[in-house]
């Protein structure tokens, strides 16, 4: 989700004039239409997450350290985007697995001009199979999000999400889609801190059966400098198929 520095600490106005606010695809799950500056790298990740899913009587506690996406910019519209996972620990009882997550390699660029009041981007991605079975499915799948900004006229700004996934059945065999959409809805309640609030949702079709997982999400970012952004959130599932809760920290540098 975009979230945007507006002030320094301590430095002269004029050593930063022609540098942008860093923006940034975090915290919570909207993506931002804006991308990094063409030349630089920009790092977005998450100290620690932690998420609780309970399903036919069975608690899973998931732990995952150091989520992060790894931007690179290629013009004043595009990014590369490397996202990883180093350490995933999931514990459910008498099952226990940890190691690395998967890795994805995502594109983003934006279709519309600086001025545009909405903004439109696209992101394909796809996912390459590098955790071992128990974290991942050891399956590569990719897709395609299309993120929406739209500025109000006041300091609110509303993003939609619409995203469409193809990810391999359950069984292993053969392939099937994932529609998700989400309402994003932020604004700044002081000089260098944004709250968004999120609706989000996510309907699986695979063959052995369709599931719709549904959350509502919070969070909060806080602007030290224009390159570099602290955040936390807590996204809350609103039905079974859902992570009951889910919170994370982390952080976003520009270099």
């Amino acid at each position: 989700m975009h979230f945007a520095a507006v002030l320094l600490l301590g430095a002269p106005a004029a050593a930063f004039a022609k540098e942008p606010p860093i923006c940034t695809d975090r915290p919570a799950k909207a993506n931002a239409t804006c991308s990094v500056p063409a030349g630089k790298f920009q790092l977005e990740s998450s100290l620690a997450q932690r998420a609780w899913i309970e399903s036919g009587g069975v608690k899973t506690d998931i732990w995952q350290v150091g989520s992060s996406v790894l931007k690179y910019g290629l013009s004043n519209r595009s990014d590369l985007q490397v996202s990883f996972t180093p350490y995933v620990d999931i514990d459910s009882g008498p099952s226990h697995v940890s190691g690395i997550g998967d890795l994805t390699v995502r594109y983003k660029y934006r279709l519309t001009g600086d001025a545009a009041k909405i903004q439109v981007a696209v992101i394909p991605f796809a996912k390459l199979p590098t955790a071992k079975q128990g974290i991942g499915n050891g399956k590569a799948e990719g897709g395609l999000a299309v993120p929406i900004s739209i500025a109000t006229g006041s300091p609110v700004t509303v993003v939609l999400g619409p995203e469409i996934d193809l990810l391999a059945d359950s069984d292993g065999d053969g392939r099937h889609l994932q529609l998700v959409n989400l309402v994003n809805v932020s604004a700044p309640v002081a000089p260098r801190l944004t709250l968004a609030g999120e609706f989000w949702t996510a309907t699986n079709f695979d063959p052995a059966g369709n599931v719709t997982q549904v959350s509502l999400d919070g969070a909060a970012a806080y602007a030290l400098s224009n390159r570099l952004q602290l955040d936390a959130g807590t996204n809350l599932g609103l039905n079974r198929n859902t992570p009951r809760i889910e919170f994370y920290a982390g952080f976003s540098i520009r270099f």
